[in-house]
């Protein structure tokens, strides 16, 4: 079987979900897993990928891989980090509220008064879910910005001072190139909750 079937079939297999595969220099084979997500669960703490589930996978995919004689030099099962990439609709619902970095396959062509670059593709925001219109079968989403600059330590902001505009970029699923969450420490919520977890082999 290609490397694609087995790792997913492997990680899919024990429970969990498959984000990424990478191949790097050296032999390094990386493999990236999640906990299934099965919808919002108001008050429920969120759950993370442990060091034991890392070490689970990896002796599991280090038999798999060998049995289809796959090469790799050296293994590594990790949790995913704060830049998350987004594989699907299913990670839009999950992240909803979240900022995130958007690609788009396309420039977004002139919009916002000639606020937005046309050859623009690349966007930073929070992600929001828009309801669907009436005739429409699926939802679709939105990032939304500003341009203004965060204040510098110390600085003291004018009251007087115009804010920049909010922008908004709709969109849908199939006009986006690559989607991951944006790399924002943020030590009282995402980023100090899960410092990671790691497996090697």
């Amino acid at each position: 079987m290609a490397l694609q079937q087995v790792v997913e079939t492997t990680v899919t297999g024990l429970g969990y979900d498959l984000v990424e595969i990478e191949r790097s220099a050296g032999g390094l084979l990386r493999i990236t897993i999640d906990l299934p997500w099965t919808g919002p669960q108001p008050g429920a703490p969120e759950q993370f990928v442990t060091v034991e589930d890392c070490e689970k996978v990896t002796r599991q995919l280090q038999f798999a891989l060998e049995v289809d004689a796959i090469e790799y030099q050296r293994l590594e099962v990790s949790s995913p980090g704060i830049d998350r990439p987004l594989r699907g609709p299913q990670d839009l619902e999950r992240f909803a509220g979240a900022v995130v970095d958007i690609t788009l396959k396309a420039p977004v062509g002139a919009a916002a008064q000639g606020l937005v670059n046309a050859n623009r593709k690349k966007f930073r925001g929070t992600l929001e879910r828009v309801a669907p219109a009436d005739g429409q079968s699926a939802a679709s989403w939105q990032v939304v910005w500003s341009d203004e600059p965060p204040p510098k330590p110390g600085q003291r902001v004018s009251r007087k001072r115009a804010a920049a505009p909010v922008q908004v970029l709709g969109f849908v699923w199939d006009e986006v190139r690559d989607a991951r969450l944006a790399p924002i420490v943020n030590f009282k919520g995402r980023g100090a909750g899960n410092p990671g977890a790691a497996s090697e082999s």
